[in-house]
């Protein structure tokens, strides 16, 4: 079963309340997608870590109703 994108972002905003995203559904078809992430609960953490957070936000529906998250992470950039 697919998951819709407006799911996905609530899911991610409910973990990273000060995410800004861009997610794209890169098939049309509502399983596949490509996500840019920016949220300062990455500062300081790997790539690896910063990734790990957005899969536990999808609380293992990552490989059933989601079969692909391309993913980017970053931090805010400061001034």
């Amino acid at each position: 079963m697919p998951m819709e994108q407006s799911v996905l972002e609530a899911m991610i905003k409910e973990a990273l309340p000060d995410a800004v995203m861009e997610i794209v559904d890169t098939r049309g078809d509502s399983n596949h997608y490509q996500a840019k992430i920016i949220s300062s609960a990455f500062e300081g953490l790997s790539r690896v870590k910063q990734h790990q957070m957005v899969y536990a936000a999808l609380k293992g529906k990552m490989g059933g109703e989601l079969h692909a998250l391309a993913l980017t992470t970053e931090t805010p950039i400061k001034n």
